[in-house]
């Protein structure tokens, strides 16, 4: 594990949803965010219409990716991240694993942190695989670095090749 660099940290957070007003869901989560203490929302990708991936049949998605500061730590961030899903009405307890969502928001990348405990793995275990998160995450930080392959998100991008749209969905 290599902690978290003290003081401000820059940190990527993937939001999606496919239930209910999805856009809606991305909205109130990037507001909610923003009015956290010691949480400042940089910036914003836009959103990106996206089929599930593996589990069972359900909507498509929509998915964003913000870069907030915080001095908070990686635990603590992901707290407030639950805090935000469930007040939106999350319930981790339905749908399993990769079921229906209303809102999910994944803590990505913490700074140059790699984070290996019980209910938090950063960088994201599937991030390099996933073009949804990748595709958002490029847009605003193409030169952000994924700590534990030494390789930018851009470069990541490119290693999946053909890139998603009409003819070719998001995975």
């Amino acid at each position: 594990m290599t902690p978290a660099p003290s003081g401000p940290n820059i940190a990527y957070i993937g939001l999606g949803s496919n239930v209910g007003e999805r856009a809606d869901h991305l909205r109130a989560a990037v507001a909610a965010l923003a009015a956290e203490a010691d949480i400042t929302v940089t910036a914003v990708s836009g959103v990106l219409e996206t089929m599930p991936v593996g589990g069972i049949e359900q909507p498509p998605f929509l998915n964003a990716v913000v870069e907030v500061e915080t001095t908070r730590s990686p635990r603590a961030l992901l707290d407030a991240c639950q805090r935000i899903e469930r007040e939106r009405g999350r319930d981790r307890r339905t749908g399993g694993r990769w079921g229906p969502r209303t809102l999910d928001l994944d803590i990505l990348l913490f700074g140059s942190a790699i984070v290996r405990e019980p209910g938090l793995t950063i960088p994201h275990p599937r991030l390099p695989e996933r073009r949804f998160v990748l595709g958002p995450l490029t847009e605003i930080a193409p030169k952000a670095v994924h700590p534990g392959l030494g390789r930018s998100v851009e470069s990541l991008l490119e290693a999946l090749g053909v890139e998603c749209g009409p003819e070719e969905p998001c995975s």
